[in-house]
């Protein structure tokens, strides 16, 4: 099973207790879709199984670093405050300025780093466990996927840690997990509030 590679900054509203089973939401301020369906869906299950099941949200930035900021992630949990593409979509299309969904769940924001500071080996050895095969791969091929890790990574100005070590394929994403840190099921987009819930019930059950 794979492990949820899990690195925020102190919790900006509630605290986060491990469970037997948890669910990580990772969205991005400047996501509309993340408002839209995300947070709505969080907002559905959390009634139904905080009592069984810990919820987190967790603030990430994998692009537009000057919106998607802890900052604008407090704003959001104070008064609604949205920013960027969210505010637009939501001003033009529903003609409101704040966000109406109080988000109930505990929330913090995603570990930045800078490149140099991301690429470690410990770092990158999270990232090609990742993939299922590394491990039988020969030497040669085990390299050559180290050195395209870092070659990319070096692009960038700032990391998501959370994100990026989860090779995360952009928000809204939703990962299950339990208390050892093992990655149960994860989703990413619009998700049907069935399926979350299904694999939820399932997992208390196990």
């Amino acid at each position: 099973m794979q492990h949820f590679n899990l690195h925020t900054l102190p919790y900006l509203g509630g605290k986060f207790e491990l469970k037997k089973v948890n669910i990580a939401f990772i969205f991005q301020v400047n996501c509309p879709g993340c408002f839209i369906y995300g947070i709505p869906l969080m907002n559905e299950l959390y009634p139904k199984f905080k009592e069984k099941i810990s919820f987190m949200g967790i603030s990430t930035a994998f692009e537009d670093f000057g919106l998607n900021t802890e900052e604008n992630t407090i704003k959001l949990l104070i008064d609604g405050t949205m920013v960027g593409e969210t505010k637009k979509y939501f001003s033009e299309n529903l003609s409101v300025d704040k966000y109406d969904h109080k988000i109930h769940f505990p929330v913090a924001f995603d570990c930045l780093e800078t490149s140099n500071v991301f690429l470690s080996e410990k770092n990158i050895d999270a990232i090609c466990n990742g993939n299922p095969n590394y491990k039988i791969w020969p030497d040669f091929e085990q390299k050559m996927m180290r050195e395209k890790i870092i070659s990319y990574y070096n692009k960038f100005e700032l990391i998501a840690k959370t994100f990026t070590l989860n090779q995360l394929n952009g928000t809204p994403s939703f990962i299950i997990f339990d208390n050892n840190y093992f990655i149960l099921k994860s989703f990413f987009g619009h998700q049907e509030l069935t399926e979350i819930t299904n694999k939820l019930n399932s997992s208390l059950n196990e």
